[in-house]
């Protein structure tokens, strides 16, 4: 009897703290944002607070409409122009406590909605993600596949940080660093492809925000051979300046190899040809190593030549490469590095960073650092690949400088090979040559 009395008492309180927390939950609608990209349509609602709502969707047209309990838009709220998937935004009081906000659109949709706690300068916010119910996944063609027979380029995935409804920092005359790693992204873009045997990727072109994962996602999917993060530093105090190169730390690594090794589509979709969902733990967890430790050994490598590049430009603010636990950075089989372009937070540099001239030099000496990092370590199979093989056959050739009384036939015979093969070496058309003529004797 007293089990089932403390059982109703227990019960009754937890329902009277219910109904206390729901009555805590009104919130004032102040803003509503909206951004268009390529994947996806996002809306962001500015709260005072946490709040409870109910989403659901209709159909001939196509709605979706938001019940927001207990709340009211604020005095300067107004509905933004509708982008995206959204024709038409309608925001007005339901009922006699609730407000509703109902998006008219242009096609049916996969809505994800969540609720963020403060951050920055930002306070709470109320997220709308709609997705296109139609979306074709357009699979993505390595440059292997582009091109059979022949050597690919280098694929190159930029990535101009934060977007959209995420600013980033702001620089003291009001420049948005997303504005700023969107334009040095695109000049980066165009450089490398200007570049021969490379390609460049972007994981936004525009002014939309793209969730972290996401972003090096992005780089797998493209069969990146390199992921570049483009930022734009920020520091309290306003004499900070430089530029600097990041890449992930030790234990970032340690801690996605735990994810991947526990997220079975992950361990299906290892870039380096390993599936790791065939292997017991044990031997799926000496894979991953080994593939994140040549990653991380060559992201070291490139993140060094772009430092050393960047140097030319002026001071930088480490004189090493920093490390950091980057989200952005740990994909486990794609070297990535992070670029902090300068100090926004800094007057002059967040002059220079407006300068269209100096973005291209930021992006010139990043591409120069890049094209030393894969002449060195050229990817399999790419063309940076095909010309070192040329220049150490190149280095395998001897010189020989043709004396008096020499004959091509002589020659020949001194280096164990036909007249032919030394005609066909030095492109004669006979064969006659000249005393202090130079020749190539190919190896072999």
């Amino acid at each position: 009897m007293w089990g089932i009395r403390n059982h109703r008492w227990l019960i009754a309180c937890a329902t009277t703290l219910l109904l206390a927390a729901g009555a805590t939950r009104a919130a004032e609608i102040k803003n509503l944002r909206v951004w268009a990209g390529p994947e996806y349509t996002r809306a962001v609602f500015d709260v005072s607070g946490p709040l409870d709502y109910k989403l659901f969707e209709l159909s001939k047209p196509d709605r979706i409409v938001l019940d927001l309990h207990g709340s009211t838009l604020g005095e300067g709220f107004n509905a933004p122009a509708a982008k995206g998937l959204l024709k038409n935004l309608r925001a007005g009081k339901q009922g006699k406590n609730d407000a509703r906000v109902v998006f008219d659109l242009a096609e049916g949709v996969h809505p994800k909605s969540f609720l963020l706690p403060p951050a920055d300068k930002f306070g709470y916010r109320l997220v709308l993600d709609l997705y296109p119910a139609t979306a074709k996944t357009v699979p993505v063609k390595s440059a292997v596949e582009a091109a059979p027979g022949k050597g690919r380029n280098v694929i190159i995935a930029i990535d101009a940080g934060h977007g959209g409804d995420d600013p980033g920092a702001t620089g003291a005359s009001g420049t948005h660093e997303k504005e700023i790693t969107l334009a040095v992204a695109r000049q980066l873009k165009k450089q490398v492809d200007r570049t021969p045997g490379m390609t460049a990727v972007l994981t936004r072109d525009s002014d939309y925000f793209i969730p972290l994962e996401q972003r090096y996602a992005k780089a797998r999917e493209a069969k990146a051979d390199l992921f570049i993060s483009i930022h734009a530093d920020a520091f309290t105090s306003s004499d900070a300046r430089g530029s600097s190169v990041w890449v992930l730390s030790p234990r970032g690594a340690t801690n996605e190899a735990s994810r991947w090794l526990a997220d079975r589509e992950n361990r299906a979709d290892l870039v380096g040809g390993i599936s790791l969902d065939d292997k017991d733990d044990t031997l799926a967890k000496v894979l991953l190593d080994l593939s994140q430790g040549a990653t991380m050994g060559a992201s070291n490598s490139v993140a060094e030549q772009v430092l050393a590049a960047l140097r030319k430009l002026g001071p930088t603010h480490r004189t090493y490469v920093e490390r950091a636990n980057f989200v952005v950075l740990r994909s486990p089989d794609v070297p990535s590095i992070l670029v902090e372009t300068a100090f926004i937070s800094n007057p002059a540099e967040e002059a220079r960073l407006k300068s269209p001239e100096h973005r291209e030099k930021l992006a010139s000496a990043i591409l120069d650092g890049v094209s030393d990092y894969f002449r060195a370590s050229p990817p399999p199979g790419s063309l940076f690949a095909q010309g070192r093989s040329r220049e150490a056959e190149r280095a395998k050739t001897q010189r020989y400088v043709v004396g008096r009384g020499d004959t091509l036939r002589k020659i020949a015979a001194r280096h164990g090979m036909t007249t032919a093969q030394l005609r066909a070496a030095n492109e004669l058309a006979d064969e006659r040559v000249r005393p202090g003529e130079v020749l190539q004797i190919p190896s072999g």
